[in-house]
This record gives C-alpha cells, sequence and structure tokens, in this order.
C-alpha cells in the first residue's frame, strides 16, 4: 500500500507513462514526452471517443485519458480520479510497478486528483489472510515537475495514509476493535503525528457523568472510553478551536431493540466510522501542519442486549443534566454523541462537527452518494464544506432543523425522547443532538457513504475513509 511519489524534470524516458489531456491541450506541449506522430495517434484516437486508452510501443506504454473541460471543476476533478482507478487497475493486472504522470490539461488540479485516485485504489487490508492475497503492484509514482509542487505531493501522501487508516479501522472486526483497542489505537496515530492524546477510561466517564455513553455500556463485557486528541500548532489562525466529535461505537447489535432485518449486523463493525473519520482527520491535518487548533472527540463502545443493558422505557440523564426518555436502545448514536457534544463546550469552540454513521434514514433519503447534513453553524461556513463535498467528491446535502421536529421528540415523563417517531428520522437525530450544543454546530450522517459491500471504484471495498478527504479540504481552506 506504500507508494512513494517523486517529481522529474523529464518524464519522457519512463516505461509507463500517464498523459492526461483535455480539448484545450496544446499538442506542441506533447514533443517533449512524444513524436509529433503519436500526437496525431491521439488526436485520433480522441476524436473517435476511444477514452481512455493504450499505446504500446516496444518496451513503452502510454496511458491516455481525456477529461472532458466543458463540465465544473469539480466533476473533471472526479472524471480524472476514475481515470486513476482505471489505470491503476491495469497496472495491477500487469504487475505494473512504477508509473509517471504528464498533465496537459493545463488544470493543475487534476492531475492532483488522479494521482490521489492511483493512491486511494492501491488500499488492501490483508491482515487475516493466513496466505498472501496482495493484488496491489504499483509502488513508484514519478511526477513531471509541472503538473505538481513537492507541497501537493506531499499532501497527497499524508491524506492516503489517513484515509487509509480511516479504512483500517472500519475494517476491524469488534474482537479486535474493542473500545479500549481503538483507544489504543489512537494512540499509536497521535504519537506519529505528535498529537495529545487522552483516552478516559470507564471510571473517569463515571467521574463526568456521561450518563448517555455509560447506559449504552450497560449491556457490554467491554468498558466503555472516551478520547481526546488535541492538535495546536504555535500559530494557530483560530483563537477558539475548531472540535470533530465522531461516533465510537465498535459494534451495535441494536441492544435490547434488536436490529430485526436479515444481514443487517453484519457491517455493523462501521458504526465507528465517525469516530474513525475524525481521528484520521486530526491526524492529517497535524502531519500536513495545518494552523489551526483541533480537538478531536471521541466517545466509545459496543451495543449489546447483555444482561444489564438499557432499555425500552428507561430515563437517562445525561451529562448535561437534562433527562432522556429512552423508547429504542437502537438509536444509541445520538445518546454517547450528546455527551460528547456537551464536553466540548468546555473548549469554547469555535465551530464543532460531528461525523456519524447515525441513521438507516439518511441512507433512505441519500443512497449511498451523499451525507445528509444539517446544522446551526453560518451560511459561509455551510457554503465552504459543501464546496469541500464537491471538491473531493464526498458530497452533502443539508436537511432542515425546524422547531417542528424538535416538538417529535417531545416526552411524557422526561425532558425528551431519543427517538421522534417514524418520520423524518434522521432530522429527528439531528434535532436531539441540536438540544446538546451551544456554539456554532454542523452534523454529518455519514451512515449510506461509510461502508460498501462491493468495490466502490478508489473508495475500495469496505471500509471507504468517508469524510477524511472532506474535512481535510475544509479545514486547509477554512
Amino acid at each position: 500500500m506504500n507508494i512513494s511519489i517523486s517529481i522529474s524534470n523529464d518524464v519522457s524516458q519512463s516505461a509507463n507513462l500517464v498523459v492526461l489531456v483535455n480539448e484545450k491541450t496544446n499538442w506542441k506541449s506533447l514533443e517533449s514526452i512524444a513524436s509529433p506522430a503519436i500526437a496525431k495517434v491521439i488526436q485520433d484516437k480522441l476524436a473517435k471517443k476511444v477514452n481512455p486508452f493504450v499505446l504500446n510501443s516496444g518496451l513503452e506504454t502510454l496511458y491516455v485519458a481525456s477529461i472532458d473541460s466543458q463540465k465544473e471543476l469539480w466533476q473533471q476533478r472526479e472524471i480524472a480520479r476514475k481515470f486513476g482507478y482505471q489505470i491503476n487497475k491495469s497496472l495491477n493486472v500487469q504487475k505494473i510497478e512504477s508509473v509517471a504522470l504528464f498533465n496537459a490539461t493545463n488544470e493543475a488540479v487534476l492531475a492532483f486528483s488522479f494521482v490521489e485516485s492511483l493512491l486511494l485504489s492501491n488500499y488492501e487490508f490483508p491482515k487475516y489472510f493466513t496466505q498472501n492475497t496482495n493484488t496491489k503492484s504499483l509502488s513508484k509514482i514519478t511526477i513531471d515537475k509541472n503538473a505538481l509542487t513537492k507541497a501537493e505531493t506531499s499532501e497527497l501522501s499524508i491524506l492516503a495514509d489517513a484515509v487509509f487508516k480511516a479504512r483500517t479501522l472500519v475494517n476491524e472486526p469488534v474482537n479486535f476493535l474493542t473500545s479500549v483497542q481503538m483507544g489504543e489505537e489512537f494512540k499509536k496515530m497521535a504519537k506519529e503525528a505528535g498529537i495529545k492524546i487522552q483516552v478516559f477510561d470507564k471510571k473517569k466517564i463515571e467521574s463526568l457523568k456521561m450518563g448517555g455513553l455509560l447506559a449504552v455500556n450497560y449491556g457490554s463485557q467491554e468498558p466503555p472510553t472516551f478520547s481526546v486528541l488535541e492538535y495546536k500548532p504555535a500559530k494557530a489562525k483560530n483563537k477558539q478551536p475548531i472540535v470533530l466529535v465522531g461516533k465510537g461505537v465498535v459494534y451495535d447489535t441494536g441492544g435490547l431493540s434488536l436490529k430485526p432485518t436479515a444481514n443487517s449486523m453484519d457491517q455493523m463493525k462501521c458504526d465507528m466510522g465517525g469516530a474513525a473519520c475524525v481521528a484520521s482527520t486530526i491526524y492529517a491535518a497535524a502531519k500536513a501542519k495545518l494552523p489551526l487548533h483541533l480537538v478531536a472527540l471521541v466517545p466509545s463502545t459496543d451495543n449489546r442486549p447483555g444482561e444489564n443493558a438499557y432499555t425500552p422505557g428507561d430515563v437517562i440523564r445525561m451529562m448535561d443534566g437534562s433527562t432522556v426518555e429512552v423508547l429504542n436502545t437502537d438509536a444509541e448514536g445520538r445518546m454517547i454523541l450528546a455527551d460528547a457534544l456537551h464536553y466540548a463546550k468546555r473548549y469554547k469552540p469555535e465551530l464543532v462537527i460531528d461525523v456519524a454513521t447515525l441513521t438507516g434514514a439518511a441512507m433512505r433519503a441519500l443512497g449511498t452518494h451523499a451525507t445528509a447534513y444539517m446544522g446551526t453553524a453560518n451560511k459561509s461556513v455551510k457554503e465552504k464544506i459543501e464546496k469541500s463535498g464537491f471538491d473531493t467528491y464526498e458530497r452533502l446535502w443539508e436537511f432542515p432543523l425546524w422547531e417542528e421536529y424538535g416538538k417529535m421528540l417531545e416526552s411524557s415523563i422526561a425532558d425528551k425522547k431519543n427517538i421522534g417517531g417514524d418520520l423524518a428520522g434522521m432530522i429527528t437525530a439531528g434535532k436531539f443532538l441540536e438540544t446538546f450544543t451551544d456554539y456554532p454546530w454542523l452534523h454529518l450522517d455519514i451512515a449510506g457513504a461509510a461502508f460498501t459491500l462491493s468495490e466502490s471504484e478508489y473508495r475500495g471495498r469496505g471500509g471507504t475513509g468517508i469524510g477524511v478527504r472532506l474535512l481535510f479540504d475544509f479545514l486547509k481552506n477554512y
């Protein structure tokens, strides 16, 4: 999975060369890497709508991909990523170890997105195979000096590493990745990136009166944890931190409200996708030395129907002192996030973003192609994160937080109940979380996009690492 990236003054002698072109390409610019005859062949094939294609000449192979410049730039970037996946697949089938890139499109971000995809397409999770199952051969990418800068190639390496860490955390089964073990994995990441970390044990969580987290943990034989990661560079541009909160349910059976449908628990190890996202994002930010003060908070437990499990009908006192009537123990993510969102208040944050595989309703609304989001942050922040969503192709769609949805959470015996009924489930979940905030806040429900049962191009199969690239891009441009 480790691929080295280097910049070269001359990629013309590379045995395997990728050329990105579009309608605006100056064909004379290809003279440094291809003869006029080859350039003519390229133009003829593109005129016949052959795209992408391969030219073989002796020991050299030329891969050509044309990107439609009539489309929006964010769409062009995704086309480049798709080409990256296709060419990566071809390289691996042929057991090719190195490839070079020449960008003739005059859009540097297309080279960035193409290389990003080459890297992300190379992920594997071989840990539990007893025999070598490696199908990836690519180990080196050389980039023409005019395509990307050294800083951009460094960023790409950091991002791929962070996404891979998030994917691996999601792919790990719960018989390894307990809440305690996830805290240990976070400690390794923090040490590598120079991040300060504390992992609270059950005794500390009890002293903080995190009633939501403790309630969900009642049915488990494994203790809960609460991880606090902090990156604070000397010249941070923000006076108050940006806090990232991630749902860390390492496995979700639904508790006593046991998940009813066939195969509904098979991939529930992915219910900590939000935790993997925020930990990997702060890791990437620290490695890239972004000038922002960041905090990541991860409440973590599994949700099982154990002998002392919390039950429908229970009333739980949360960390903020409010009470919640539990009507469905499978609405556990909001219970643990609520305590984390209240804990975030002590930082007086400039912005809080929580990320969670929170509701099946989000997947039913948007499928696997977008993340449902909502929040109280201002219009400028929403516009920026939506732009990052398009630029990374981890797209967002905003849902409302109208007061009528809050009325759906009213309880006859407590301050609120933990579900709002059959309708608008994703919105009422967000409305529940809103009651624990008093700062600018965004809620990202990644339930549909966090895990895939079949290969989804450069996103791979299993854990996708969704949100890491989105949040990193948002923070970089914040």
